[in-house]
């Protein structure tokens, strides 16, 4: 997934009524009966929904590492999967590589790009997508920034990217700018971008951001508790500005909440113990958010943040997300590592008591790759990716139901080495 989940009360229902009932029997669509070519990709007009690149209103996939042709070889780039009224559609593809996407930065064409963050950064309708890269750099003085952004557009993410231009003003220090969390942190309803800086510092830049991208407005760096500011953001205190986390260490350090305002991400809230993983969502026990804080022997809770009245389930959680599953408004706790774990979010908050176990459909490594409403039906749907080998693996949505959470059944299985050119 694109950083640490967030989930929101309401915010995986937009499309609630549109799509198909939980109740009813699918069948699978398997890699198998893919078409090899991929499909026309459908042209929208413009949507509020997330993640929707072609502005259709339904939401699409994105993967990175995909599978390879042969062991040891470069990553193919990046995998998009369009959506539908019914779900994802594995036909409905594109492989978004540094040959066909990225922009030349001193002549040359990146080696490395991943997805990182996606928003709608020019205020179209049609979602944009933040790529990291790895320009070229001797070493001397202040390293180029590494990030480029994809514009979306009725026929999807088709364009070359551009370097994202990060004013000197916004930067400190010889960091890369980097770590990017799209947000709407000054309350404008524009998507900003918050990036990590040199010392403890935040790079704010306020959008729009024009299609040679560069911000509406950039000004000297934010102090905040850490190094690495964490997405995706969400409105914690449910006061009209989105806030993020920022951690202190790339693994098993703690965290804190960024508060937003009108001057940004500027107030540091409350302050989270140390883990490997942090999931928000409104979980249950208060009016404001609640964060899960997974670790390889527990998971602890603080519940209604910034209060942060403390709780914990003993179930082992290092990698965490959260979603709204049964469809009720609050959100579930997935945790996976060795199994796929889906705890129910109640008025009195998590109980370990009411978990599900999601079995992957293939033998081999699992973790969760994506969660959202793929199918708008009002509840968010579970995409679990298992490896098999660099060069296999399998990518099955299940969704989410009322009364079980989530179906064991996926209605969509596909392989990621489809993405790959016809030999």
């Amino acid at each position: 997934m694109l950083g640490t989940t967030v989930v929101t009360s309401g915010l995986l229902l937009l499309l609630a009524g549109c799509g198909f009932s939980s109740e009813t029997k699918h069948t699978p669509v398997r890699a198998a009966q893919a078409p090899a070519a991929p499909l026309p990709i459908p042209r929208g007009t413009g949507s509020k929904t997330p993640d929707d690149f072609n502005g259709d209103g339904h939401r699409d996939l994105v993967l990175n590492d995909l599978a390879k042709a042969q062991p040891h070889t470069d990553d193919p780039g990046i995998g998009i999967v369009y959506g539908s009224a019914h779900g994802l559609v594995p036909g409905t593809r594109r492989l978004l590589s540094p040959a066909t996407h990225a922009a030349r930065v001193g002549g040359e064409l990146p080696a490395l790009f991943d997805a990182e963050a996606s928003c709608d950064l020019d205020g179209d309708g049609f979602t944009d997508l933040v790529v990291s890269t790895d320009p070229p750099y001797d070493g001397q003085g202040r390293p180029p920034v590494p990030l480029q952004l994809l514009f979306g557009s009725p026929g999807g993410l088709t364009g070359r990217g551009v370097v994202l231009a990060v004013p000197d003003r916004a930067r400190a220090g010889n960091d890369w700018p980097d770590q990017p969390v799209c947000g709407d942190f000054d309350g404008d309803q524009q998507a900003d971008l918050v990036l990590h800086a040199t010392g403890g510092k935040l790079s704010f830049l306020r959008g729009p951001f024009s299609r040679q991208g560069a911000p509406r407005k950039a000004a000297a760096p934010l102090p905040g508790p850490g190094n690495l500011p964490t997405g995706p953001a969400a409105d914690v205190d449910r006061d009209g500005y989105d806030d993020l986390l920022v951690r202190t260490a790339e693994r098993s350090g703690p965290s804190a909440v960024v508060l937003g305002g009108p001057d940004g991400p500027t107030r540091t809230g409350a302050v989270l113990p140390a883990g490997i993983d942090v999931a928000l969502g409104g979980f249950g026990r208060g009016k404001a958010l609640d964060a899960a804080v997974g670790t390889m022997t527990g998971t602890a809770l603080r519940y209604d943040l910034p209060g942060a009245a403390r709780a914990a389930l003993t179930s082992p959680g290092s990698v965490l997300d959260a979603a709204d599953f049964d469809g009720d408004g609050l959100s579930e706790l997935v945790s996976s590592g060795s199994r796929v774990k889906v705890f129910r979010g109640r008025a009195a908050g998590l109980s370990q008591r009411q978990m599900v176990t999601v079995q992957p459909v293939a033998h081999g490594t699992s973790r969760v790759v994506a969660l959202g409403d793929f199918d708008g039906d009002g509840r968010a749907d579970l995409v679990v990716r298992t490896y098999r080998s660099e060069t296999q693996d399998t990518v099955a949505v299940h969704p989410g139901v009322r009364r079980t959470l989530v179906s064991a059944k996926p209605t969509v299985t596909f392989s990621t080495r489809e993405f790959l050119p016809a030999p």
